[in-house]
């Protein structure tokens, strides 16, 4: 019985301490509530008694002057309508003519004279001629001194009729057979000779300048 008696009072007093606590508690709570509102209110009434300063009536608008009276205007004056406008007036005479005169001729202009031409200068001379043998005796000579053998031989004499042409440089080329003798021999001596020891002064052109030309002549050969 002992041990259970002690373990109740043990539990009341444990009841105890929390009643005390929890009324000491509330107490506390009170205290600090009821000094928070305070602070409040005091906050309040410091926020609620500001000076609120109102700003100053604005200026007085000056008085609008009276608006200015009408004169009296005179009515302008009657105007009169203008007079009406003859849009008709009487037509211009026409002069009729019986006949028309003739038109008058046209001027005449006479174009200037074409100015003369200067007369054109005289053709300069020509100086234009022909080939012209050189030392003819010379080398007609010497083609009649190679007779051909055979022609030796067998006696045989002729004329033969030759062509050359005639270069700038005075040499025979190009020889041909314009009278036959009547012998081959003869003829090709006579185209062969010319051709290697005829010697002439060339053609000259309008200007005088040597040119291209031509030269005929007679080769006869004969038996002394």
């Amino acid at each position: 019985m002992a041990y259970a008696d002690q373990q109740k009072m043990t539990g009341s007093k444990l009841v105890g301490i929390v009643i005390a606590v929890a009324i000491n508690a509330g107490i506390l709570l009170a205290l600090v509530f009821g000094l928070t509102i305070s602070a409040i209110k005091k906050e309040i009434e410091r926020v609620t008694t500001i000076d609120i300063e109102e700003p100053p009536p604005p200026p007085e608008e000056p008085d609008e002057p009276p608006p200015e009276q009408p004169q009296d205007v005179a009515p302008p004056p009657p105007v009169a309508p203008p007079p009406p406008i003859n849009i008709a007036p009487a037509p211009p005479q026409i002069q009729t003519q019986p006949t028309i005169p003739p038109p008058a001729p046209p001027a005449l202009r006479i174009p200037p004279p074409a100015p003369v031409a200067p007369p054109a200068p005289p053709p300069a001379p020509s100086k234009a001629r022909g080939a012209r043998t050189k030392n003819e005796r010379s080398w007609a000579a010497r083609i009649q001194e190679n007779y051909p053998a055979r022609a030796l031989r067998e006696e045989i004499e002729g004329t033969v009729g030759v062509r050359v042409t005639v270069t700038p440089d005075g040499r025979a080329t190009g020889c041909s057979v314009t009278a036959s003798s009547g012998s081959d021999i003869l003829d090709a001596a006579a185209c062969q000779g010319m051709e290697r020891y005829a010697r002439f002064e060339p053609a000259l052109d309008d200007a005088g300048n040597p040119t291209t030309g031509a030269y005929s002549t007679r080769i006869t050969y004969r038996l002394n």
